[in-house]
């Protein structure tokens, strides 16, 4: 069994939106004969690609929710997730390379290291994935995957080594040629699957043997014995390859393969890179916190006669009730034994397990340590930890980003009202970056999420999969309140309406707290505020914070210390002290001078360099910072800190501006302090919704 999960591999395929990800994995598919014919992205044949299944992900020509599917390749199994580019999807990423074990990060020739692929890299790096580069698109006008490479090493700090080279660029592009085995290949063939393998062209020898010197350079700094041998001038390719596997699992190194995924170049050494030099589950380290002993971490071992551990990190809701994602760590689960849930404390019985493609299933009797597969009848929540007794280990949490903008919706009638319910509690348990809530104020349904585009996906599914029919408000900004001083408070609750009543004095003080929302702190001496009810108290400032009085949005930055207080023998209570601290927060945080923060994005614009100024223009406008401007011959990208609430619609500015021929992306970066004009602004409207729902 050991030698099943050496030849096995996890892999996510991840990069920049329109890199060709997606084009790339069917090129996968169809040359591990696992599809036996190609489609194209944005179904322009009127099928769509393999893994884009979602008829909204055909339509748009982006990927939305990773897919899974499975394949061999040269008697390796390759278990493959598909990951979407653009920023609103990021989660996918996330708990993509959480549970896989390497990557193939795809870069644009002509696009290089652009922003989203800096996100991919900090998430690579926040999960310790080893992973290999493919240049991708090297038939496009401006490609040049050297520059390329030199990006990955600058921008992203990788020690990036180039693999091949290409034979031609641009529209003759032809083929590559191999450092390691210095040979050419050419992809004949309608679809590139023949594969021709000639001496390196004369004209490309003397190229060829500079950088494949480059490569023994990089390479010799993971084995001593491979030193010795170049040394010597006696180079063997094992020898070569098992360096460069070395320097890749520990990610101090960086192959980079090149190719065209559309024009059926380069897809097939890539996969011979894959399984030479990304790690199988045995070389992989996971880790899990052992329940039962102070959750003291544990090393798993891909072993299949050990106890089971797995991590549930991805629901869907499919035709036969809620699909489960499954990651398996250790030992094997069957169809039928019983697994038990390590947060909710249930056993279930494994009934339905699944190996996906895509969309399609196929129905399995056990899987073991290595193997992504799926679970129907599963009950549980997105991050949950199956074992089989006698464990108790719990897996740490995937990195869930906090949602930046929100939408009031409306159902448009009663039955829309009822879909919209359900649709709200599938997406809300599928995405935790999709959040739901009913605003006490106004009573409106209220939407959280990433971006625009991560809500239109989301409200256009509810017309589409559920039928409801929705009416939505102005997007609204997740802003926060603040304090910008420190104020003293010394307040007593007191309360009789006959028999017990209620009393609770707190004294302390308010001040900034630069990092972090929210600390309290106990500084009470001589227990005149006795320990039962310290929680009480934190319990009550907690409240208090959840919504500021200044615009109704909750309160960050804030650090309260209590030191004095006072108790009565009969009247006090936990609910006494709550409305204490309660009672003293709101008397005390006029006094602070409150503030209003907005978020920040970091907004990355790029396109033709004709209309860098245009888009200069438009981020100024938009009280934008310019933070840098690099330029490529033709192409630059400008790179801006944007208040998000002025960032709605700019993609219909940026598309008139540009003729259509410029994108943007952008993440969360930071929360700033708004001008007073837009603060005064918020503050108006604040006062008039207050009003209205009197």
């Amino acid at each position: 069994m050991d030698e099943r999960i050496k030849n096995m591999r996890n892999i996510g395929i991840s990069a920049h939106i329109d890199s060709g990800k997606t084009t790339l994995t069917e090129r996968i598919l169809f040359y591990c004969q696992r599809i036996h014919a190609i489609h194209e992205v944005r179904g322009k044949d009127g099928v769509g690609a393999t893994m884009d299944s979602m008829e909204l992900e055909r339509e748009r020509g982006i990927t939305i929710q990773s897919a899974s599917t499975n394949v061999t390749w040269k008697d390796t199994v390759i278990n493959i997730i598909d990951t979407p580019g653009h920023v609103d999807f990021t989660i996918e990423v996330e708990r993509a390379l959480r549970v896989l074990d390497g990557a193939v990060l795809v870069l644009d020739s002509v696009g290089g290291v652009q922003s989203q692929t800096l996100t991919v890299d900090r998430q690579l790096s926040r999960y310790s994935v080893p992973f290999i580069a493919y240049v991708n698109k090297c038939d496009r006008t401006g490609a040049n995957p050297v520059r390329v490479r030199d990006q990955v090493a600058e921008k992203l700090g990788h020690n990036a080594v180039l693999m091949q080279l290409p034979i031609g660029l641009e529209d003759k592009f032809r083929g590559i040629v191999d450092l390691v085995a210095m040979k050419a290949y050419y992809y004949d063939g309608d679809y590139g699957e023949t594969i021709r393998v000639e001496e390196i062209p004369a004209d490309m020898k003397e190229m060829a043997d500079g950088y494949r010197e480059k490569l023994l350079d990089a390479a010799t700094m993971f084995s001593d014995e491979l030193a010795e041998a170049y040394l010597e001038g006696d180079v063997d390719e094992d020898m070569l390859v098992a360096a460069i596997r070395k320097g890749t699992i520990s990610r101090k190194l960086v192959p980079v393969y090149l190719g065209s995924a559309y024009k059926n170049k380069g897809v097939q050494t890539l996969l011979d890179g894959v399984v030479r030099y990304l790690p199988h589950p045995i070389e992989t380290p996971y880790t899990a916190l052992d329940l039962d002993n102070e959750e003291a971490p544990v090393a798993l071992k891909a072993d299949t006669t050990l106890p089971a551990v797995a991590l549930a990190f991805k629901l869907e809701e499919g035709q036969y009730g809620q699909l489960t994602y499954m990651r398996i760590y250790q030992g094997t689960i069957k169809k039928g034994m019983d697994i038990y849930n390590t947060r909710s404390r249930k056993k279930q019985k494994v009934g339905r397990l699944i190996r996906m493609h895509a969309d399609a299933m196929e129905d399995i009797t056990e899987a073991t340590a290595g193997d992504i597969i799926a679970f129907f009848g599963i009950d549980c929540a997105s991050g949950d930890t199956f074992v089989a007794p006698p464990l108790n280990y719990s897996m740490t949490s995937m990195y869930v980003p906090n949602p930046v903008i929100s939408l009031a919706i409306k159902a448009k009638d009663k039955a829309s009202e009822d879909n919209m319910g359900k649709a709200l509690n599938r997406f809300t348990k599928e995405d935790p970056t999709f959040r739901c809530f009913v605003d006490p104020e106004s009573n409106e349904t209220i939407i959280q999420g990433m971006g625009e585009l991560h809500l239109d996906v989301y409200i256009e599914r509810m017309r589409r999969e559920y039928r409801a029919e929705v009416q939505t408000g102005m997007p609204q900004v997740a802003y926060r309140e603040a304090i910008s001083e420190r104020a003293e408070f010394d307040y007593t609750h007191k309360k009789q309406t006959g028999g017990s009543g209620q009393y609770g004095r707190v004294a302390g003080y308010v001040e900034p707290l630069e990092e972090g929302d929210y600390e309290f702190v106990d500084s009470i001496k001589g227990g005149v505020i006795p320990n039962d009810y310290i929680p009480s108290c934190d319990k009550g400032f907690r409240t208090a914070v959840q919504k500021g009085t200044v615009i109704g949005f909750p309160i960050v930055g804030v650090r309260v210390v209590i030191n004095d207080g006072a108790t009565h023998p009969v009247d006090s209570s936990d609910m006494a002290f709550q409305s204490a601290a309660l009672g003293a927060f709101r008397g005390v945080y006029p006094k602070c001078k409150p503030i209003i923060l907005e978020p920040i994005m970091k907004v990355s614009v790029e396109g033709p360099t004709e209309f860098q100024g245009n888009i200069f223009g438009s981020l100024n406008q938009r009280r934008g910072i310019i933070l840098a401007s690099t330029q490529d011959g033709n192409f630059s990208v400008v790179e801006a800190e944007v208040p998000l609430s002025e960032m709605f619609g700019y993609s219909t500015v940026l598309r008139s501006l540009t003729e259509g021929k410029a994108e943007f992306t952008m993440e969360f970066l930071k929360y700033g302090k708004v001008p007073q004009s837009v603060a005064d602004e918020l503050i108006k409207k604040y006062q008039e919704s207050k009003k209205e729902n009197k």
